[in-house]
């Protein structure tokens, strides 16, 4: 396992901002992130301080890991697909490797990828989840599924194999994107919805066929900065990872910044909520010396 400082997961301006200030301190900071952050959408950006005309999401977003790379900070653009705890600080899993730090921002955004599926709602909590980790257990000799066709749907889908009778991988039609090995069912069905009376019982796919399960754990697209906190439990309110004025969880050693904490969706928050996390990253890495 290669072992870091302070590993920040996310090239946004939350993460980007907080490679700033623990770079200029002087330690030493790897940020991992896989692209697609949501700034790359935003053609014209003209509410942000310092720009006489409006810049394009696409160009901020490389000038600030520009910056980053200016200052030290190591870039491995690799998907992040699972973190765990040791007993000091974190591993951070990537689709190849594996890295160990003693602090860990997490800044990849709000977004966790749903499918649109009938009953998809209904059943949170009730036989649909988000984290292997944290719900596999509950339902340890049973037939599962996991939604997804990618690097983060085999994470899950691995974590589960120890636990369950079954795991059936629902790619919704989807081409597959990683190596999954035969243990784990392939349904490249359309789904259509989710059935079951006070927890969900079955996936009802568009051909009319049914695949019974017990829980069904979405993984579509990338890891995004909840599901990773949540595989921690750290603490989740209102959909946000809930943080104080420092950006801490209550982990230790595990700090969140950005679209990930809540409250509004603009640069400047995450540019200082990037700070905030930055700072207080540094403090620990003095008293950790």
């Amino acid at each position: 396992m290669d072992n870091k400082n302070i590993i920040i997961i996310g090239s946004g301006p939350a993460g980007i901002s907080a490679a700033l200030y623990t770079t200029r301190a002087g330690l030493d900071t790897t940020i991992i992130a896989s692209g697609g952050s949501a700034l790359e959408k935003a053609a014209e950006i003209e509410n942000y301080y310092g720009f006489a005309a409006p810049v394009s999401g696409k160009k901020l977003l490389a000038d600030g890991i520009a910056q980053a790379k200016r200052l030290g900070a190591e870039i491995i653009a690799q998907e992040v697909v699972g973190i765990q705890e040791l007993s000091e600080g974190f591993s951070v899993r990537t689709e190849t490797a594996a890295y160990s730090c003693k602090t860990l921002i997490l800044a990849t955004g709000a977004s966790r990828a749903k499918p649109k599926w009938q009953g998809i709602n209904t059943f949170e909590g009730m036989g649909v989840s988000y984290c292997a980790v944290c719900d596999g257990f509950f339902f340890r000799g049973k037939d599962v599924a996991v939604a997804g066709s990618g690097a983060y749907a085999l994470h899950e889908a691995q974590a589960l194999l120890p636990i369950v009778r079954s795991v059936t991988l629902c790619t919704d039609g989807k081409p597959l994107t990683a190596d999954f090995p035969p243990k784990i069912k392939i349904s490249d069905q359309p789904v259509a919805a989710l059935e079951g009376d006070t927890a969900i019982s079955a996936i009802k796919f568009a051909d009319g066929t049914s695949l019974p399960v017990s829980c069904l754990f979405v993984a579509i697209g990338s890891a995004g900065s909840t599901d990773l906190a949540n595989s921690l439990g750290a603490e989740i309110e209102g959909g946000s990872i809930k943080t104080d004025s420092q950006m801490r969880t209550n982990i230790p050693g595990l700090l969140a910044a950005g679209d990930c904490t809540g409250g509004m969706k603009q640069i400047a928050k995450a540019v200082y909520e990037g700070a905030a996390a930055g700072t207080e990253a540094v403090r620990m890495g003095q008293k950790n010396d």
